[in-house]
């Protein structure tokens, strides 16, 4: 049986499945766009080892027009997942919005727009329900914040959503430890109908705002590490000199370095959900094995010892928006 986590009102096993390698990006994933049924077999291969957070966003899309091209897939995998009608009960898709894209494509993202007004926010949610053919989406999780916008205007517009009917659960991603706090006193805890997850990026290589994850354990808040094992182009680096303690590890507990990596993730957080994304069946059943490695506290420290010296944020993410007054 997987370790399980809780997750607002959901329990779920401690990994998810991040798919927006599925609709090929970055570009070094662009070959899956011409294997969709490699794609969905992915997403059910995942289903069939246990996972039930599935994680996806609106503008995961090949191309700036094709904004949803990822709720589709995955929405399309678990239909068509030969699961029982309970076990596609307890599957949670967690899609995000908020974020734009433009047909200048400046990255392999596009020019990427930051929209939190009520209007656009109501228009994204009800796209994402009626492409995924949903009712209600489980789990919506604001992508990025407005930049002019003030952040409290942001997250009671974000909070409104529940009022609107179509969304059952809230949770945000890319924010702060005083933005955290900000959004609990507004919104309230998992337990009080407000926040039920944080999902920013963590890893190895990638650990800002480190009080983050403080404050979820404080809460009862689930915390979605994106790029777990240090990004989609960059996990390949966990076998330099830096990360040398988890290749000892993976040695020693016959698995592999990504393995040993999800386990770190779990030993660090109590709170953590790990999302890797993976556009080869292979590649996510190995991550979930992860969740039957044991760390020992020494096995632990040697990791905690070994790691590099922190990235900075992502310049996307550092302009912030002003609080109110």
């Amino acid at each position: 049986m997987l370790t399980t986590r809780t997750l607002g009102p959901f329990t779920v096993p401690a990994i998810g499945l991040g798919c927006m390698p599925l609709s090929g990006m970055p570009p070094s994933k662009a070959w899956i766009l011409n294997e969709r049924d490699k794609a969905i077999g992915v997403v059910q291969a995942a289903l069939d080892a246990g996972v039930r957070l599935i994680d996806t966003a609106d503008i995961y899309a090949p191309t700036w027009n094709t904004i949803g091209h990822n709720e589709v897939l995955v929405s399309e995998a678990l239909r068509t997942w030969n699961g029982t009608a309970e076990q596609k009960s307890e599957v949670v898709i967690a899609t995000k919005g908020g974020s734009t894209r433009t047909p200048l494509e400046g990255d392999w993202f596009g020019v990427r727009g930051r929209d939190a007004s009520e209007t656009y926010l109501y228009r994204a949610v009800e796209a994402s329900a009626a492409r995924m053919q949903f009712s209600t989406i489980k789990l919506w999780q604001h992508h990025r914040l407005n930049h002019f916008m003030p952040f409290e205007e942001q997250f009671e517009n974000v909070m409104k959503l529940k009022a609107h009917g179509i969304v059952e659960n809230i949770g945000v991603s890319n924010y702060n430890a005083e933005q955290l706090r900000r959004a609990i006193k507004i919104g309230g805890t998992p337990a009080q109908g407000g926040l039920v997850s944080v999902q920013n990026e963590w890893s190895p290589r990638s650990r800002n705002n480190a009080e983050v994850r403080d404050i979820c354990a404080e809460y009862g808040i689930a915390f979605l590490p994106w790029s777990p094992l240090g990004g989609i182009d960059n996990s390949d680096n966990l076998t330099n000199a830096h990360f040398a303690a988890f290749e000892e590890q993976a040695k020693k507990h016959g698995v592999s370095r990504y393995a040993i990596t999800i386990a770190w993730h779990l030993a660090t957080s109590a709170q953590s959900i790990p999302i890797p994304g993976a556009t080869r069946k292979e590649s996510i059943l190995d991550n979930v094995t992860g969740l039957s490695v044991k760390l020992s506290a020494d096995d632990l420290a040697m990791l905690n010892d070994s790691l590099p010296p922190n990235l900075p944020l992502d310049e996307l993410l550092v302009p912030q928006p002003p609080f109110r007054a």
